[in-house]
């Protein structure tokens, strides 16, 4: 079955980013990601499926106690699929907001954009006081 953008939206953010077991991770980037998926964070291009569970990895290590949430609804159009996000400890309010934009083929992410909207110091701040 060929999942949609909008799917592929959710997962990306909920069944990936969100994963602490690593072998679950592994198995949600196969099914979500080309191969040779590209992924363009704020200060990096990231290639392919391996760099993409590194990097997931380490936003994980980074901040064990931090979730991402869903933000707004998921839209779509044609083959591109878009989805708002909110990044900080659990039962806290959000440290980041952003959105992922990703290009889909053959019922995968071929291409990925995370976009920062938000980022407040004094949350990063508070969250860090909280993590101990």
């Amino acid at each position: 079955m060929t999942s949609s953008p909008a799917d592929l939206m959710r997962r990306n953010l909920l069944d990936v980013f969100n994963e602490p077991d690593p072998a679950r991770r592994a198995a949600a980037i196969a099914e979500t990601y080309a191969e040779d998926v590209i992924w363009h964070e704020p200060d990096r291009i990231l290639r392919g499926r391996k760099d993409l569970e590194r990097r997931a990895e380490e936003l994980r290590a980074e901040n064990p106690d931090w979730t991402f949430r869903p933000f707004g609804p998921v839209s779509e159009l044609d083959d591109i699929g878009h989805l708002g996000f909110q990044y900080g400890p659990v039962d806290r309010p959000p440290v980041i907001s952003g959105m992922d934009i990703a290009r889909t083929e053959d019922g995968v992410i071929i291409e990925l954009y995370t976009i920062v909207t938000e980022t407040t110091a004094a949350t990063v701040l508070t969250a860090n006081l909280y993590r101990g």
